[in-house]
């Protein structure tokens, strides 16, 4: 399945470009484990669960909310209070070009010798836009939640503007990282607080690229995790190339008892070939509520792997994906021994555990639903 950029979108800021699954191979060095400033101890009286296991004692149920492109205020506005109310926090993936006005494009060199100021995505409308954009975000971060990158352009295979992402070498990776680096300078310079030290991981576009030429450009970035990988069911994030993977999931819709990865778009395509029916939203809500309570039970009564649940936020098909992930954020992230965290928060839990813990841990099967 190739799929390129979503041209169709009315305003491509807000609901961002549509994912790929490929299965590349995954880097055999595990290289050094990396790791995220400790847990403060006023982070660890609000978190009762950051502590180190005791013998017998099960980890918590993590699940993880992580949104690519992440600047649309309508949707930060309906998960915000939520996320609030259930004690959770959520993990919004920043695709930079989002942080840049249309008239100011041309500040973003894409690397690979493509032109300067292209992106197969929107950049960020008017500066006045970029302005309301820094101080809602601003909020996001206040609550406790992550910003990680989605990177720029969003240059994928699918898409007529090449080399794709899943073409680059490390040059062209380290390229694209110090691009992100400098609207995010220009961001902080016009109040967005959100220091350098806190983008510690991400999500490529189309969740494609040669893992062993782009791993080792995130980590000399300082990023210690990616979570673009997909695997077989729910496993416990390892250590690649000097970085922690969190893969997406492929898992069992129960409402066609096929496999499917857990990320909104691809949950559409194999429920109507990503058409637009928003007559049948209803439906696709539940049965995309009914999986992600099928894959929560699954990891809950196994393996206790960290859920991965990767959205967009869009209105795709009468908003029935988004609409899924709510209501799943709402119903889930206060059930028992279940915690919803960001990835840095699942990091430093598991660097308070005893590595042989954890190794045992990695090899237990993983959570099928």
């Amino acid at each position: 399945m190739t799929l390129g950029p979503h041209k169709d979108s009315e305003n491509q800021a807000e609901s961002g470009p549509l994912p790929m699954a490929p299965r590349l191979p995954a880097p055999k060095d595990a290289g050094p484990t990396p790791t995220v400033p400790a847990p403060t101890q006023e982070q660890i009286a609000k978190q009762p669960w950051m502590h180190k296991l005791t013998p017998g004692e099960k980890p918590p149920q993590f699940v993880l909310f992580s949104f690519d492109g992440a600047v649309s205020k309508p949707h930060w506005d309906k998960v915000l209070p939520i996320a609030k109310a259930k004690n959770a926090h959520v993990t919004g993936l920043l695709s930079g070009v989002y942080m840049l006005s249309e008239q100011d494009s041309t500040q973003y060199q894409p690397p690979a010798g493509l032109a300067r100021g292209s992106s197969d995505i929107s950049f960020g409308g008017t500066r006045q836009d970029i302005t309301a954009r820094i101080g809602y975000l601003n909020q996001v971060i206040a609550d406790g939640h992550e910003i990680g990158t989605h990177y720029n352009g969003h240059f994928c295979s699918g898409s007529t503007t090449q080399p794709s992402v899943d073409k680059w070498n490390t040059a062209a990776w380290n390229a694209e990282l110090d691009e992100f680096r400098k609207i995010l300078d220009r961001s902080r310079a016009a109040g967005l607080n959100l220091p350098q030290s806190a983008i510690r991981g991400g999500r490529t576009p189309c969740l494609e690229g040669i893992w062993d030429q782009a791993f080792p450009a995130m980590a000399a970035h300082g990023l210690v995790y990616d979570t673009s990988k997909v695997a077989l069911g729910v496993q416990w994030p390892s250590v690649q190339n000097g970085l922690y993977e969190f893969p997406m999931p492929e898992v069992k819709v129960p409402g066609l008892g096929k496999q499917v990865v857990m990320m909104d778009y691809n949950l559409w395509f194999s429920l109507n070939g990503a058409k637009d029916q928003p007559e049948r939203a209803a439906d696709f809500t539940q049965i995309v509520f009914d999986t992600y309570k099928s894959v929560h039970q699954a990891a809950l009564n196994s393996n206790r792997a960290p859920i991965v649940v990767g959205n967009h936020f869009n209105e795709w098909n009468g908003s029935a994906f988004s609409n899924a992930m709510e209501q799943f954020l709402e119903y889930v992230c206060d059930k028992p021994e279940t915690v919803c965290a960001t990835y840095t928060e699942v990091i430093q839990w598991m660097q308070l555990q005893d590595p042989v813990v954890l190794d045992q841990l990695r090899k237990m099967p993983p959570a099928r639903n």
